[in-house]
Parts: structure tokens; C-alpha cells; sequence
């Protein structure tokens, strides 16, 4: 493998620690805007009651008025991150029911299915992390996939129905590592942590909405200085409210902006760790050419796909406004980047197909190696590790000495302990 992946895995971290702390200062600069709201607020609010002519007295400086403002732009985002994070605080099933996935019996029977959960036990074994949960996208006919989760223990894959018929074996595989990669560099968890922040930012347009409409229904009626102190008041508020919509829509726009350009810069080292797992390029590149050449391409139907559009394996929205934003690189630059020779040809789109029809061999050793174990078990061995009271049974079965005193010694333990076990000797 050339050594440019490495130095494409070493310039997507240092560009995603840039574009994190970019995030960060965007937060910041929510605080400014906060204050300077608040010091026009303060200099329109001097309204004379009887003429109800506007003077206004900007004091910039106003200390007590800027920790006031950064106190509630931590408490607003901070409350909203919190609230957005612990909705998804049950790990990646959350996300990926939201989708429409349905999780993939371990024990499942179908072929596509079968070949996925294979291929996902092998990328596990070579990458030394627990096998995530498998959920099916079956009305999903773009080639696409995800990883979501806190972390590898709560993780799960989902994989689209068009991605388990359309790709080849090797380009499934080279799909699933990039899966993986995302799981075992922490993407998952910065991925919940800017969905969290982006809400928290989105609080303040909505408490600006609300405050414009209470404005709209508060009574401005009266006489004299009550009139006119009502009306300044109702003023007021309808300024607060327009304000903070704005900033909402500000911070909103260029969080949007930065959180695409974090996910850009991932989807990069992902592509590059896929090949340094596999040991082929010609996977995941051929998965992303077969992309490019399919009229429907990676694009997700569900009504949630926009929220969650960091975590795909490829652009999962239409192309418009919604491109503003685009999360992932090109599919041509991506392309090139695994296959410098690449000329741009794109292979017709791809007919779904049996898995029957599509098996072949990895071509890592140790995705090889991965393979041969799982194929050299018995049929009956694999199904019991998948049924949990039939892998209780297996246990015992490889803890049980194979012959003498020993071997009746742990057969009396067992008989006697029941479910406490036997000790293994």
C-alpha cells in the first residue's frame, strides 16, 4: 500500500483538530453577538414614554453585561447540547431505527444478509473490536451505509438493502471497513457531540421565534405613560426576539458550514484506513464508481436522513441548497485519491444481484486469515455461538477437559453447580 494513505490519515487529523477548534471559537463568537444584542437592546430600551422618541446610548464596554451574555449562550447551548445527546444516549440503535433500520438476526438465513454479517465478523476479528449490531435499510435502494454509537460497545452498522445487493463482495467489504474505521477513531462519538452542539445553537432561534411571537400578542393598549411604556416594552421584546433569530440563523449557518467540514476531512481518513485494513483499494473504490454510476447513487428517503447526514458512507441527500452543506468530498476525488490511475470511466449501474453470485476472498492476510476461521467451524458450532442458551452449552463444552480425573471432576461440578458454571482446569 503507498504511503500517501498515511499521509492522507495524517492531514485529515491535523485539518479535523483545526475545524473542531474553528467549532469551538463559532461558539464564542455566539457569545459576541449575544452581548452586542444586549447592549442595542439596553440603548433602544431608553424610550421616551411621551414622545416615544428613541435615544439610543451604546456602552460597548459593559462587563457585567458580557459575562451575563456568555452565562446564557453556555446555559441555551449547553442545555441544548445536553438534551440532543441524551436523547441519543442509548447508543446507535436510536439513530438507526430513526431510519427505518431493522436489526439482522445473527442466526438470519438469508444470503445478502448472511454474506453482510460474514463479512462484518471478519472486519471484527481483524480489527480486534466487538462485532457491532446490524440493522437493514430494506426500503433503501441507494448504495449507502453508516456507523453510530458513544462508542464500540453501543455501536452499530446500518447498511442499505441497495448496498448489500449492488456492491461485490470485496467493495462490500471495503464499505465495512470504512465503517469500522469511523467506530475505532471516535468519529461516532464527535459526530453526536457537534449534532448535540448544532441543537444547542438552534435553541436560540427558537426561543427568538417564540419571543416574536408573544410580541405579537402582547396588549399595547393604555393611556398616557402606560401606553407608551407598554408600547416600548412590546418593542423591546419584538427587538429581543428578531435578534436572536438572527444569531440562531447565523450560528446555525456556519456551525452547519463547519460540522461539513469536519465530516469532509473524516471521510478522507476513513477511505485511507478502509485500504490500510483490507490491503485493497479496488474495494472501496469500486463501491464508490458503482455509486457514481447508479441513477439513485447514496441517497437515503427517510425523513431523517438530514440530521444524521454526517454519519453516511456517501452523500446520502439531493443535490441543491442542501450541497451548501455537503458532508462528504466527490465522489471523484475520492475515487482518484484510491486509484490514481482511475480515468474517469464509470461502470454501468449495477442490477442487483444474489450474493450467491457474488462471493470471492478477501485479499488482506488478515482479513484471509479472518475468513478461513470463521469457514473452518462447524455449521452447528456457528449457529449455537448465535443462540444464546445453545453458546452457554459451547462454553462448557470447550472448558470441559478433554480426558481423565480432571475431565470428571468438572462433569461433577457441573452437575452439581447447575448454572453457576465449572471451573476450568
Amino acid at each position: 500500500m503507498s504511503t500517501s494513505f498515511f499521509e492522507h490519515q495524517d492531514a485529515a487529523r491535523r485539518s479535523t483538530r483545526r475545524l473542531v477548534a474553528l467549532f469551538g471559537l463559532a461558539v464564542v463568537s455566539l457569545a459576541g453577538m449575544l452581548y452586542a444584542l444586549a447592549v442595542a437592546i439596553e440603548g433602544f430600551e431608553q424610550i421616551d414614554p411621551e414622545t416615544a422618541e428613541i435615544t439610543m446610548a451604546l456602552r460597548w464596554w459593559q462587563p457585567e453585561l458580557l459575562l451575563g451574555a456568555a452565562v446564557a449562550t453556555i446555559v441555551v447551548v449547553g442545555g441544548g447540547s445536553l438534551y440532543k445527546i441524551a436523547q441519543l444516549r442509548s447508543g446507535g440503535a436510536v439513530v438507526a431505527e430513526a431510519l427505518g433500520g431493522v436489526p439482522i438476526a445473527p442466526d438470519s438465513k438469508d444470503p445478502d444478509e448472511r454474506r453482510l454479517l460474514n463479512v462484518i465478523e471478519e472486519m471484527a476479528i481483524a480489527s480486534g473490536t466487538p462485532a457491532p449490531r446490524v440493522y437493514l435499510l430494506q426500503g433503501e435502494r441507494g448504495i449507502n451505509a453508516f456507523a453510530a454509537g458513544f462508542a464500540p460497545s453501543d455501536a452499530v452498522i446500518g447498511v442499505t438493502r441497495g448496498c448489500v445487493e449492488r456492491l461485490s463482495r470485496d467493495e462490500l467489504q471495503g464499505v465495512i471497513a470504512h465503517e469500522f474505521s469511523h467506530i475505532l477513531s471516535g468519529d461516532m462519538g464527535l459526530n453526536i457531540r457537534l449534532m448535540g452542539v448544532l441543537h444547542g445553537i438552534l435553541v436560540i432561534g427558537i426561543i427568538g421565534y417564540y419571543l416574536l411571537r408573544s410580541a405579537g400578542y402582547a396588549p399595547s393598549g393604555g393611556r398616557g405613560n402606560n401606553r407608551g411604556g407598554a408600547a416600548a416594552a412590546v418593542a423591546a421584546i419584538a427587538v429581543t426576539g428578531f435578534g436572536l433569530m438572527l444569531v440562531g440563523f447565523i450560528g446555525t449557518f456556519f456551525g452547519n458550514l463547519i460540522k461539513a467540514a469536519v465530516s469532509r476531512q473524516r471521510e478522507y481518513f476513513a477511505d485511507a484506513s478502509a485500504v490500510q485494513f483490507t490491503r485493497n483499494p479496488d474495494g472501496i473504490a469500486g463501491a464508490l464508481k458503482k455509486i457514481a454510476g447508479l441513477e439513485v447513487g447514496s441517497i437515503l428517503r427517510s425523513p431523517a436522513a438530514p440530521e444524521a447526514s454526517h454519519s453516511y458512507f456517501s452523500q446520502g441527500l439531493h443535490a441543491g441548497l442542501q450541497m451548501i452543506f455537503a458532508t462528504h468530498p466527490p465522489l471523484r476525488e475520492r475515487i482518484r485519491r484510491l486509484d490514481p490511475s482511475w480515468k474517469g470511466e464509470l461502470p454501468a449501474e449495477p442490477a442487483p444481484r444474489s450474493a450467491l453470485a457474488q462471493t470471492g476472498q478477501p485479499t488482506a492476510d488478515h482479513v484471509r486469515y479472518a475468513t478461513a476461521l470463521v469457514a473452518s467451524l462447524p455449521a452447528d458450532v456457528v449457529d449455537a455461538a448465535r443462540e444464546p442458551y445453545r453458546a452457554r452449552a459451547l462454553i462448557y463444552a470447550l472448558l470441559i477437559h478433554g480426558e481423565g480425573e480432571a475431565r470428571q471432576r468438572q462433569l461433577e461440578q457441573l452437575a452439581r453447580g447447575g448454572e453457576a458454571g465449572i471451573e476450568r482446569e
